[in-house]
């Protein structure tokens, strides 16, 4: 229990130090500036529900503390907020509770720019086997990468090298 609430002071720092730099950015004169907060514990082999229930209830506030925070410095549209994940879970349960590594999985993404209410990419068909499915685990294959959230730069190909191979490369989910 001490160690989640450590956990969870840290988030929210870590949003509120976030914000913070943000505000700076007349002083330090930076003109796109991106920050990395991580969150760990997600590698879920046990007692998946109830870790998954911790770490998110953790998340969400950090995650509006964020946005209220943006929103009091008059920088909500400019700012976009989202998660980012090299891997999964599988939808075939493991033993204790948990699950395996997969691959495809879903994000959010939000900030006053964020044209929101709509689902980017495509839904997997969940059926363990299905077409969808790549090893009969609930191995979901991606359909969105992650370079196409941030396909607005000017130099897409220098930034997001493997851009090329997906299709829309700029997702269209800012105004």
């Amino acid at each position: 229990m001490i160690e989640a609430l450590r956990n969870r002071r840290m988030t929210l720092a870590a949003a509120t130090a976030v914000a913070r730099l943000i505000e700076a950015q007349a002083a330090t004169g930076a003109k796109r500036q991106i920050f990395f907060v991580s969150l760990c514990g997600f590698d879920t082999r046990n007692n998946e529900l109830a870790t998954q229930q911790t770490l998110f209830g953790q998340l969400s506030p950090a995650l509006q503390a964020f946005c209220d925070a943006t929103a009091a410095l008059g920088m909500a549209g400019e700012v976009t907020t989202f998660t980012l994940s090299d891997f999964d879970r599988t939808m075939q349960p493991a033993a204790g509770g948990g699950s395996d590594h997969a691959w495809g999985n879903h994000h959010l993404i939000m900030g006053g720019a964020v044209k929101g209410g709509k689902l980017y990419g495509q839904y997997p068909q969940l059926v363990l086997g299905g077409t969808d499915d790549a090893e009969r685990e609930g191995r979901w294959i991606p359909t969105t990468a992650v370079g196409q959230y941030g396909a607005t730069p000017d130099d897409l190909a220098t930034v997001f090298p493997n851009l090329a191979q997906f299709s829309p490369g700029d997702l269209g989910f800012l105004g």
